[in-house]
């Protein structure tokens, strides 16, 4: 079936907004601005940006808010009917404290990584989760899983080696910069171990609700805006070693740092806006894209925002050059991903085995027709 043109201009919001947070924020972290000590150096505040990201997450209730009062001031009950603000209403927002716990602490995390490795790596490596979530969903939620997702599996798995290993052979000839990109790229895959918990709680604690999904991301930015917020005060008060302390005063978080940098950079203010904006944009396209086509499209939308993030990142050169065993993974990433899903792969296979069955069928009745054919040839002409 055709996409309307609301469906297409859903996707391409969800694939651009997707692709402008990541690159946004990687490009926040290598803006140069003269910090609260006086010295020039990047913009390394992981810490700070997440809360910048949580605040993006924030204007998804706002925009539910809007929503909501919008539909409800007409009075025909169409706040009960659009899929945006339907659902359970009424539901203790504590109940997305756990999941906005597990959010904060993982987007810290991977915003960390981010700093030392490639935005693409960071793209690819992000789908890992589907792995963890299913060993979870095997283990908590008693989920069986079919052949074909466990083959996905397999293949994500060894999507991700050849993608950690192509980054530590583009970086062997420096020690240094090996430790800080495999460093990143072990944060977020541990990052996202963090996230499939949060999934898997959701599901467990939260599905059942029938919260409003703009709603739910909405309260969970709350939550991590909150939190992140309150850790930036102990974080100036704890001290860590290189490459985790870039910042004026070698801390865990320097916010007075942060500020100053960002004053002296109005740079840094467009990029940092880029990434509420694109945050939020990106949410609610993404559950637009879920409610108006498939959860199966938005994974693949997803992929595609992997692709344009590397292009990207090749384009303007902060990857210089692609290794071979990084084009593998990409394509075995994607190629698990789209088996786990049960997208493409299974209909190819279907088509494969009608094939060869026509072929077997076609045969057959090649060597049944071939007797008769001979004895003809056989026959006297009259």
């Amino acid at each position: 079936m055709a996409w309307t043109k609301k469906q297409i201009l859903l996707a391409i919001t969800m694939v651009t907004c997707g692709s402008i947070n990541t690159l946004s924020t990687k490009w926040a972290d290598k803006i140069e601005s003269k910090g609260s000590d006086g010295v020039v150096r990047p913009f390394n505040h992981p810490f700070v940006q997440s809360s910048f990201m949580f605040f993006g997450e924030f204007l998804c209730l706002l925009t539910f808010k809007f929503l909501y009062f919008y539909f409800k001031r007409k009075g025909d009950g169409s706040e009960n009917e659009n899929g945006f603000v339907k659902g359970n209403r009424n539901f203790s927002p504590f109940i997305l404290f756990i999941p906005a716990c597990c959010d904060m602490v993982a987007t810290s995390i991977m915003y960390t990584g981010l700093n030392l490795t490639y935005a693409s790596s960071f793209q690819m490596l992000r789908g890992s989760v589907i792995v963890f979530v299913g060993f979870l969903s095997f283990a908590f939620l008693g989920r069986t899983f079919v052949a074909r997702q466990w083959s996905g599996i397999l293949f994500i798995i060894s999507g991700l080696a050849m993608v950690g290993t192509a980054d530590f052979l583009s970086h062997s000839g420096s020690d240094n910069s090996v430790n800080n990109v495999i460093t990143g790229d072990l944060l977020i895959v541990l990052a996202q171990i963090i996230t499939s918990c949060q999934m898997v709680y959701e599901e467990k604690f939260v599905g059942s609700l029938d919260i409003p999904p703009l709603q739910a991301v909405g309260w969970e930015g709350v939550f991590g805006f909150c939190m992140i917020s309150c850790l930036l005060v102990p974080f100036y008060f704890i001290h860590v070693p290189a490459p985790f302390s870039a910042n004026a005063h070698g801390v865990l978080e320097d916010l007075p740092d942060a500020l100053c940098q960002i004053a002296n950079n109005p740079l840094l203010i467009v990029a940092i806006t880029g990434t509420i904006l694109s945050i939020a944009t990106f949410n609610f396209a993404g559950i637009s894209v879920t409610k108006e086509i498939s959860a199966t499209t938005r994974m693949v939308l997803d992929s595609v925002r992997t692709f344009v993030i590397w292009m990207v990142s090749l384009a303007i050169g902060w990857q210089k050059e692609v290794h071979g065993l990084e084009v593998a993974g990409f394509c075995s990433l994607i190629f698990g991903l789209f088996m786990y899903n049960g997208i493409i792969v299974p209909q190819i296979w279907e088509k494969i085995k009608g094939c060869f069955g026509r072929c077997c069928n076609r045969g057959d009745r090649d060597q049944m027709d071939e007797p008769i054919i001979n004895a003809a040839a056989d026959e006297p002409h009259v």
